[in-house]
């Protein structure tokens, strides 16, 4: 297979193998279960009824299902930090991995301002007069260590971090299925909430549509797995034995969860549209079950969250960086790693990108800060478009090159509908995600402009990068399976 074994102490650009396949599993359940479930699962709930809420996360969850089986089979064949964006070079045109790098290189660097955002606002709840500035160099600083001492830290971090995230979303599941059951608590819910008012489907088929990207936003992170492949021990045998498990963990965590706050808290409660950690839809469940330290509780779960998505999105982004950068796509100063095999210029360059992206969070009422993050909005929307005609090229070339496919590590089930169906469904997300703005009798183009920004700004560095290196789409025949991937 194409990876690169020998690790020699004394090269000074080549990353170390020092993921096992918990941390693999870890690290992408935990890239999924973050405020997505423990805060904007109310929402979603709220807005669309227990059926809107449980049909959007059902069809979502399907599609990064075919992604993940898409990513699985690449990565076991072919392990890099590149992760997609070398395998849209490689199978789809250059310039298209080029901007698929860039993209995902800018959306987890601005997650990660993002994340500092939120890690501010948790801290205030118990510590209400504290400066901002003080928890978000705190959160940034710890980070940047456990990423700049080596990847076995990170990896085990985030293994940590995911067991605390995991535990609790266990625990409410069996709490709320006892109080579901009248076990728990004295009187019995039943599924007196699931039809309520004009539930199960509450706004009918747009309201429902309207989840979709609050879905799709709850399960960006899975893919982190394909960027940590290049950094894993045995990647043939280690990342089919994660995609085997980890995504199928992510959908009865979500659908399961979703059920339950559905059941016992009517989507009628306005409690449940809140972002606040108060009225978590976890701590109402918890609080109703007369857990009275629920809110504390739930905060620090919510830290946890935060840390565990800033500390991914720094590794994402580090790695990317890297990749792009030992491809010619960026500085090749990037390419520089530790003893470790840490690329500390990378992680240096991303961590200040975060740090100035925050500070432009607080300054200037924060303008700058909302456009950066609306770029970034469609960002993970794109990459999973992009792994999605990546894995569909790839299988294609590998058949028109008569490889045989027995020979694949991983082989993703259901080819070609996987990819086509996540194909599909992530384009509808994306074209319709302010579907808002075109109707009610006149066209809202500040909305359309502030929502689809990202869009042509990935377009002219796709076409920008085309034009002037001259690109072409790779020929199935043509395609590169050989070349070592360093």
């Amino acid at each position: 297979m194409l990876m690169d074994d020998s690790q020699p102490e004394n090269e000074s650009n080549e990353l170390k193998r020092g993921l096992k396949a918990r941390h693999l599993t870890m690290i992408s359940l935990g890239g999924a279960l973050g405020t997505g479930i423990f805060l904007a699962s109310g929402g979603a709930v709220h807005s669309a009824g227990p059926g809107g809420a449980l049909t959007a996360y059902l069809i979502i969850g399907i599609m990064v299902y075919f992604l993940m089986t898409s990513l699985g089979e690449l990565a076991a064949y072919m392990p890099t930090s590149g992760s997609f964006s070398t395998y849209a070079a490689r199978f789809v045109d250059p310039a298209f991995g080029f901007a698929l790098g860039w993209n995902y290189w800018f959306n987890w660097a601005i997650t990660i301002a993002a994340e500092l955002s939120a890690a501010t606002l948790v801290m205030k709840f118990w510590f209400p007069h504290s400066p901002s500035i003080l928890w978000s160099a705190l959160f940034l600083a710890i980070i940047f260590i456990l990423n700049y001492l080596s990847v076995k830290s990170y990896g085990e971090s985030e293994y940590w971090f995911a067991f605390v995230k995991v535990a609790t979303v266990i625990i409410f599941l069996i709490v709320g299925i006892l109080m579901i059951l009248g076990i728990f608590h004295s009187d019995t819910v039943g599924l007196k909430n699931f039809t309520i008012g004009d539930a199960p489907f509450h706004g009918g088929i747009l309201a429902t549509f309207g989840i979709f990207l609050a879905a799709g936003f709850s399960f960006q992170g899975t893919e982190l797995l394909g960027v940590s492949a290049g950094e894993s021990a045995d990647p043939e045998k280690t990342v089919p034995r994660a995609m085997k498990s980890v995504f199928w963990r992510i959908l009865l965590f979500y659908i399961l969860s979703i059920l339950v706050i559905s059941l016992i808290i009517p989507y009628t409660n306005k409690s449940l549209a809140s972002e606040n950690v108060m009225v978590s839809p976890f701590t109402l469940v918890f609080k109703k079950a007369g857990l009275a330290f629920a809110a504390s509780v739930m905060n620090a779960v919510i830290l946890t969250a935060v840390l565990s998505a800033g500390n991914s999105g720094l590794y994402a982004s580090t790695r990317m960086l890297y990749a792009l950068a030992k491809e010619g796509k960026a500085p090749r100063f990037l390419t520089k790693v530790n003893k470790r095999g840490v690329p500390v210029w990378a992680l240096i360059i991303t961590a200040l990108i975060g740090a100035f992206a925050f500070l432009a969070s607080i300054f200037g009422d924060g303008i700058v800060y909302t456009w950066l993050l609306n770029i970034s909005g469609l960002s993970g929307f794109i990459a999973w478009l992009g792994i999605a005609v990546s894995h569909y090229r790839f299988r294609k070339a590998y058949v028109a090159q008569g490889r045989d496919l027995n020979d694949l590590p991983y082989r993703a089930k259901w080819f070609p509908f996987g990819p086509i169906f996540a194909f599909v469904v992530c384009m509808i997300v994306v074209i319709g995600q302010n579907y808002n703005a075109f109707l009610g009798g006149h066209i809202d183009w500040k909305g359309i402009f502030v929502s689809y920004i990202g869009i042509p700004i990935f377009l002219v560095i796709w076409l920008g990068y085309k034009f002037i290196k001259k690109t072409k789409v790779i020929p199935l025949k043509e395609c590169d399976f050989e070349s070592k991937i360093d």
